[in-house]
Parts: structure tokens; sequence; C-alpha cells
């Protein structure tokens, strides 16, 4: 069975909204109590948090599928839903969380940082909460919204100072076990190191941490052996040391070509964080406890140094060397960090809308040769949280839409009476004069509206009609009194 995951792909989903309540008080002798009905309890979020004592993403390998928890309806007597309960996913630290078209959403570093994976829907408005002075006791509440689905990558990328780079049984494991407390697998044949494996080194007054991670071979910027999970956790080190096989048995391998393949390597892979041959790079030659290693050692130390590259002659098995490498290293991250500027971890990011952003698009729909399609935030949550059997639900959504500019725009751009509009999962017929300003609205039964057949086009239907011909007149003559109706309304 697998101990360590370090990337996984999660199926995301936040609670749904809970939908609010058409509901009218009635108590003895109060026979206009008014509307009370309450409000939907919001969906939970679906919240990532970084926790310390979290190290792998093997707990969401097995369970991909993650809900949180819905609102509650709301009651009569103005009771509000209960919220849905947030769902929280502890995450270690250094994970880089990514959209299903691996674009990079969010890297998470330094315990506690949140990040709402997934946006609870909103509670749908009790008809207490949408009365006014013309609705006063409207016959409809709005639904809760969806909460958001989404599929998310994560990745987790080694939090540590110094990455040690080398080939298979380069020593790297066993030089991580030599100066620190980490323990990790050591054998005598390649790839025995699977996972990372962070080690923490002290020297002097600087403590730094170090990642033994997998091996590395000619290829692994193109995913060959374990390339790219070595290469991910080497992204975010701030040092690189090269770990040198002196005592290698392969005919066609020395120091100065391992040295060159793993450079290649690194300059041809493209990470996250920067190129990696931007880093500071030490270099160790291993197993100079073997005679003929450091006679090699001796040899090819002169051309690297002429590289402008510190070298240090080191064994792992009997520590030779070790102490001169681990205070380079502490030298080499203390200037690291000296020279990085202070990184506050948690930052927002504004994104203002632009002055002539209308919150809505409308484009010719390519399945429908008279169709258009409504895009955008407001709309699409308007028609997602409209009760369509109730004709007076479907009635506030006309209103909202006008107000918000939709059908002057569908009609500049040539849309006629019964053209199909389509907004989110909805497709209706255009009607240019279906929406109305809240001055104008008539109210008629509950639940009804006299715009709409089948609602009892009565006498309110009459009124509106004469009032919108009355302001039309208005609008075109020399009369600019204020029209009322014929009840004085």
């Amino acid at each position: 069975m697998a101990n360590f995951v370090d990337r996984v792909v999660l199926h995301l989903t936040a609670g749904n909204g809970g939908h609010g309540v058409a509901s009218i008080h009635r108590e003895k002798f109060k026979p206009l109590g008014g509307p009370d009905g309450g409000n939907g309890g919001r969906g939970g979020n679906v919240v990532l948090i970084v926790d310390n004592n979290v190290h792998t993403l093997l707990d969401f390998h097995h369970h991909p599928h993650q809900k949180a928890g819905n609102g509650k309806q709301g009651a009569g007597s103005h009771r509000n839903g209960a919220e849905g309960e947030d769902l929280e996913l502890r995450v270690p630290d250094g994970t880089v969380v990514l959209d299903e078209n691996g674009e990079v959403l969010a890297d998470l570093t330094g315990a506690g940082t949140t990040l709402i994976a997934a946006q609870g829907g909103r509670g749908g408005l009790g008809n207490a909460a949408l009365a006014s002075t013309r609705r006063k006791a409207p016959g409809f509440a709005l639904l809760g919204e969806p909460g958001e689905t989404r599929d998310l990558v994560l990745e987790l990328k080694s939090v540590a100072d110094v990455g040690l780079v080398g080939f298979p049984s380069a020593g790297k494991s066993s030089l991580i076990a030599a100066i620190s407390a980490a323990r990790p697998k050591i054998a005598d044949y390649p790839f025995t190191t699977l996972v990372p494996n962070l080690g923490v080194v002290s020297a002097g007054e600087t403590t730094f941490t170090v990642a033994d991670v997998p091996g590395l071979i000619p290829g692994a910027a193109e995913g060959k052996g374990l390339g790219l999970d070595f290469l991910r956790h080497v992204e975010r080190c701030s040092v690189l040391l090269h770990v040198l096989d002196c005592a290698t048995l392969e005919p066609d391998r020395d120091p100065l070509s391992d040295l060159d393949a793993l450079e290649r390597e690194l300059g041809r892979y493209e990470g996250t964080f920067g190129a990696l041959l931007s880093k500071p790079r030490l270099v160790a030659l291993n197993k100079i406890d073997i005679p003929e290693a450091r006679e090699l050692a001796d040899m090819v130390r002169p051309e690297l140094e002429a590289r402008g590259l510190r070298v240090f002659e080191i064994s792992a098995v009997s520590h030779d060397g070790l102490r001169a490498l681990t205070f380079a290293l502490a030298d080499a991250v203390a200037a690291d960090r000296a020279a990085r500027p202070a990184d506050d971890r948690t930052r927002i990011v504004l994104h203002p809308r632009a002055v002539d952003d209308a919150g809505f698009t409308v484009s010719p729909d390519p399945a429908q040769p008279r169709g258009f399609i409504v895009r955008g935030e407001k709309p699409e949550r308007w028609v997602r949280q409209t009760d369509f059997t109730n004709d007076e639900a479907v009635g506030y959504l006309a209103d909202r839409l006008k107000r918000l500019g939709v059908e002057n725009e569908l009609t500049k751009q040539g849309a006629e009476p019964g053209a199909s509009v389509t907004i989110g999962p909805v497709t209706f017929d255009f009607e240019p004069t279906a929406g109305i300003d809240e001055s104008d609205y008539l109210p008629t039964r509950r639940g009804t509206d006299a715009r709409f057949e089948g609602s009892g086009r009565t006498r309110a239907h009459e009124r509106l009609a004469a009032k919108k011909a009355r302001k039309l007149h208005t609008d075109d003559g020399d009369d600019f009194g204020v029209d009322e109706d014929e009840d004085g309304e």
C-alpha cells in the first residue's frame, strides 16, 4: 500500500443553499399579518487548510470525492435556515492547487493558510425579504443556489532549503542519513528512494532542511524514470547540491559527464517557481572512502572549480568532509534567506470590475438561428434561484433582468419577439415588454402575474396597460406632470 502520495485529483462539491419560504403571518384578529417567510441557509464551503502535521496527500488518494453540508430551508415566523457546515480539508505545507486545465490557482505555504476551493451556494430569500412598497406580500420565494462543483489537482512540492540532486545510487540517501536524523531506505540498487525524505540539519546558528528525492536520469524532464516526481520537489529549494558518484562501475559514467547530464535536465525543466539553474549550486564528490574514488575526485575537482562551483570531497559512510559541507550549505541558505524580500504569506488579490462592464454579455446562439445566449454571474444566479412553476416568481425575474439591462441589450442586437434566449440552464422566448419597473408593478393574486397566460388577466392587467400608455404619452408630449392611475397609485 502506498504511504506517500504527492499528486491527487479532487472532486469537490460545495453545499447547496437552502430554499427561501413564502409564508404569511396568520394570527387571530390580525388578518393582514404580512409576509414572514425566512431565508434559506448558505451552503457550506470546501476549504483547504495548511497543517504542519500533515505530510502527504494519501487521504485524498483514497477519498477523492469530498462534499460540504447543505444549507437548511427557511421557515415561517421569520426563521432563517441553518447554514451548511464547511468542510475543512487539511493539506501539507507546500501544496500547489491547479484547475483541470493545469493553471495554478494557489500556492499554499505556511501553517494556517486557507483557500476556499469550492464556494457554497447562496441561500434563497424568503418572501419577507422580497417585500417592497408595491409588492407588499410576495407569493413566492427564491430557491437556494447549487453549490460549486470543481475538479482540482493538488500537487505537493516539498518545502526544503537544500535539494540533493544526483543519479540513482549516488549516495543521496546515505548523505541525508549522515547529516540529519532522517532514516531513508538505503540499498545497493537504483531507485531505492521512491518518495521524498526530509532531514533537519543544524550548522552553527543556522538550521535548515534537506530534501532527498528520487534519483535523476537523462530524459527526466520529459518524464523518464521518476524524473518529474524528482524535479517537482526541488522547485522550492533555495540551494541545490549535486551529489556525484566517484565510485561508479558503469563504463560510460564519470563525475563530469554526470554533472553535465544533471544540469541539462535541470535546464530543460519548466517549473512553477522559476528556472532551476538560477539557484545556487554546490558539488559533493561522494564515496571518497574508496581509494579509487578519492583519486578520481582529486582529478576532476580543478575542472569543476573552474566552472565556478564550490566542490567538497565527502564520504557519507566515513563522514569525511561532512562538517565543511554542512557549514557551506548553511552559509548558502542564510545568504539566500537574507536576499529574499519579506514574505507576508497572506496576499489578497483584488480584481476590480471595469467601468464599462455591464455584468453580463449577450452573444448569438450557434445552435439556434434566431437565438441568443446571455452570460453573467447575476443573470445566471437569478435564473437558478427562480421557481418557474410560480408565475409571480417568473415575473420578478423578468423585472430584474430588465433593470440590469438585459432586455435593452437583446433589442440592440436584433432580438425579435419570440426569439429563443438562453440563460444558464433555461431557454425561453423573448418578450420585450415582459419586465417592468418597480413603480409600475400592480399586485394580483399571490403566486400569479397578470403578464402571463393562465394567471388571470384581470382588471390589474388592463390598468397596467393603461398606465404604460399614459406614461408613453407623457414622455412624447408636453405634459410633464406626474401620472397617477385611476386609483391614485
